[in-house]
């Protein structure tokens, strides 16, 4: 095992009062890339009618047109985090996706709009690979999984606002002649709304100091063939472990990004009510969830048990795959929302505890690749496929658009008991891959 690079005067400063500052601005990076991300999941309906188009193009937009660049751009852009000033590459990523979420607004078609999305998955592939990367080295080992699950925290933040705020602004938003542009309906309105606030987040974020890396393992290049070595050399645990959360992203987002339109099809919900209520819960449960998973994993650690954050998922798996179940199953819509709060407050438990998993058994210069690598995985099957599998469901299975609850209850279903099974494999391969490492 070759030697690793040790700096105890970097260690010893990690986790001060400039790395909580620093976390802060990452939180509210994050908060709006959420919210740029999820704006579309509430306005479905206006969107499908302005554009003419199916369920089925709609989850295209919200799923494959933002995932399939947010993926593919995800392994070089870790490579250039792994060797080159992260804060520089984020603040270019928020500037990106928050002109081309402004740019939603000005589609007219299908196609406008499918190319405006890639443009905001460009934008935010440059996100999480380098705050992973800057979070390890802000935050000693033992507070990583807090620090981590407080920035995911914004996962729920962001897509709460997007909701909340997106369904007050489209109830109250007129359509207009905007100058230069043209006529704009009030959807169009809001993602202008929305998108550009993200350029001062960029200009913010360019002032954040940027830390020493620590854990970098001596005469190992950050190259994408090295990385993919190490990959391949501990596969079995890279493969159980990114395709275990891979599987769990997918039963979050299959249901989530249709539980505004299932409340509006289903209960009779207006937009405004949606907002409030399903995003609330959503910010709530899911904020609560990831914070006591990043708790859990801590103390499961500090117990002796190694594979703590793998066991949080497993817990979480087991909260929310029943309560995912019955929150399709309900004839009521606050019984239906109570549900959901369950499930949303489990799905939002293992990921903080993941993320910081994945940093013990990576080596810093290989921190931004590896993160993209675990990114790909979760969002090709959760962000690219998660949506389009229940609109898929509901257009060709059943054939009615009353039939949404079905469909989620059948994604739930098959992703929910793959999640547990590939989960629990990754257990002792990962305490085997832990055990053989001599980095921090």
């Amino acid at each position: 095992m070759e030697p690793v690079e040790k700096n105890a005067e970097v260690e010893n400063s990690q986790g001060g009062p400039y790395a909580w500052y620093a976390l802060f601005v990452l939180i509210v990076a994050y908060t709006f890339s959420y919210l740029d991300r999820q704006a579309l999941t509430l306005m479905v309906g206006p969107i499908r009618k302005s554009l003419d188009i199916s369920d089925t193009q709609l989850s295209l937009l919200h799923g494959l047109a933002f995932a399939i660049f947010y993926t593919l751009l995800g392994l070089p852009i870790g490579r250039l985090v792994d060797g080159h000033r992260r804060t520089t590459i984020i603040a270019i990523g928020i500037a990106i996706w928050s002109i081309m979420t402004a740019l939603c607004g000005l589609a007219k078609n299908f196609t406008h709009m499918f190319l405006a999305r890639i443009g905001v998955g460009v934008g935010e592939a440059a996100l999480s690979p380098g705050a992973y990367s800057l979070i390890s080295d802000y935050f000693p080992q033992r507070t990583r999984p807090i620090a981590l699950s407080l920035y995911l925290s914004a996962v729920y933040v962001g897509s709460g606002l997007a909701t909340i705020i997106g369904g007050a602004l489209i109830s109250v938003m007129p359509a207009f002649d905007a100058p230069f542009v043209g006529y704009l309906e009030p959807w169009q309105a809001v993602f202008i709304v929305i998108g550009l606030p993200g350029i001062l987040v960029a200009i913010w974020v360019l002032t954040m100091r940027e830390p020493a890396r620590t854990g970098k393992k001596i005469g190992l290049e950050p190259t994408m063939g090295a990385t993919f070595r190490y990959v391949w050399a501990n596969r079995k645990t890279y493969l159980t472990f990114i395709m275990g959360y891979a599987m769990f992203t997918l039963m979050w987002t299959s249901a989530t990004a249709w539980y505004p339109e299932y409340f509006m099809r289903i209960f009779g919900w207006t937009t405004s009510e949606v907002g409030t209520r399903f995003g609330l819960t959503l910010m709530i449960a899911g904020a609560a969830g990831v914070l006591l998973g990043g708790m859990l994993s801590t103390k499961l650690r500090d117990r002796g048990k190694l594979d703590g954050g793998i066991l949080t998922a497993i817990i979480a798996a087991a909260i929310a795959l029943p309560a995912g179940l019955i929150s399709c199953s309900l004839g009521t819509a606050w019984g239906t929302l109570a549900a959901v709060f369950v499930f949303q407050f489990g799905c939002a438990m293992p990921f903080g505890a993941a993320a910081a998993a994945l940093q013990e058994i990576t080596p810093n210069q290989m921190r931004g690749q590896v993160t993209a690598i675990y990114l790909f995985a979760a969002n090709m099957f959760g962000i690219g496929l998660g949506p389009t599998v229940v609109a898929l469901i509901t257009d060709r299975v059943f054939r009615d658009d009353l039939a949404l609850g079905s469909s989620i209850f059948v994604a739930i279903g098959i992703s929910g008991p793959l999640t547990l099974v590939l989960l629990w494999f990754a257990r002792s391969t990962y305490k085997k891959t832990l055990a053989n490492v001599d980095f921090s």
